[in-house]
C-alpha cells in the first residue's frame, strides 16, 4: 500500500516533469485543445497550479457565486489564472511542486491523479509520448476502482460489471466483462476520456464506450 509521503513525493516529481514538458511546447501547441472540454493547454497549465494558489476560503466564496456548481467554479478560477503568461505558470508549477495539497474526501491521491491524467490530457491530442511511470498508473488503477472514490473521480456506475485487465503491467481489478489495454488507457477511460477507448479492447469495451460516449 502506497503511503501519503510516497504520494506527495510522486506528485512533486510529476509537477516538475510537467513544467519541463510544457516549456518544450511552442505557441501553437499552447493554444491547442486538450482532452478537457473547452480548455487549451494554457488553460490546463493554469488549472494545475490552481490547487496550490487558491485556498479553501477563496474557492468557497467563488463556489457561492456559482451556486455551488463545482465544475463552473473550477472553470472560473482556472480561466482567471490562465491570464498569466505561460512562463509564469510553469515557474509557479515548479515553485509549488512540493506543496502538499490534501482535498476533502479524496486526500493526496486526488492531486496525484490530476498530475497523471492532465499530463496525458495535454500530450494525447498533440500526439506526444510524454507520460508518467507505469507504477503511477498501477497506483491509480487500484485507487480509481475502489468503491471509496467511485463518486468523486469516477462517475458512479461507469465501471460496474467490468473487469479491467492491464496489458503492460501485472494488474487486474473489478469483476464482470473484460476490458483490456495499457494501464494509462484504462485510467484515462475510467476518468471519462473517450479518446482512450481506441487503445482498449475486449468484450466489455462497448459497455464502457457507451457510458463515456465513443468518439
Amino acid at each position: 500500500m502506497i503511503t501519503d509521503a510516497e504520494v506527495y513525493a510522486r506528485t512533486t516529481g510529476n509537477r516538475l516533469m510537467i513544467a519541463d514538458f510544457l516549456d518544450t511546447l511552442d505557441d501553437e501547441q499552447w493554444r491547442a485543445r486538450t482532452l478537457c472540454a473547452g480548455w487549451t493547454v494554457h488553460d490546463l497549465a493554469a488549472h494545475l497550479v490552481q490547487p496550490m494558489l487558491v485556498g479553501f476560503g477563496r474557492f468557497f466564496l467563488a463556489a457561492l457565486r456559482h451556486r455551488g456548481d463545482t465544475d463552473r467554479t473550477v472553470d472560473h478560477l482556472t480561466r482567471r489564472l490562465a491570464r498569466r503568461p505561460r512562463r509564469e505558470l510553469t515557474a509557479l508549477l515548479r515553485q509549488h511542486a512540493g506543496d502538499r495539497v490534501n482535498p476533502p474526501r479524496i486526500g493526496p491521491l486526488g492531486p496525484f491523479t490530476d498530475t497523471c491524467v492532465h499530463l496525458r490530457d495535454i500530450a494525447r491530442p498533440l500526439g506526444l509520448a510524454a507520460d508518467v511511470p507505469i507504477e503511477h498508473w498501477r497506483v491509480l488503477l487500484e485507487y480509481l476502482t475502489s468503491p471509496a472514490v467511485a463518486s468523486t473521480l469516477v462517475t458512479p456506475g461507469r465501471l460496474d460489471g467490468l473487469k479491467l485487465v492491464a496489458t503492460d503491467t501485472d494488474w487486474q481489478g473489478g469483476s464482470g466483462t473484460v476490458v483490456t489495454g495499457p494501464a494509462e488507457a484504462l485510467v484515462m477511460a475510467a476518468c471519462g476520456r473517450a479518446a482512450a477507448l481506441a487503445d482498449l479492447s475486449g468484450p466489455g469495451r462497448p459497455s464502457l464506450a457507451g457510458r463515456i460516449g465513443d468518439p
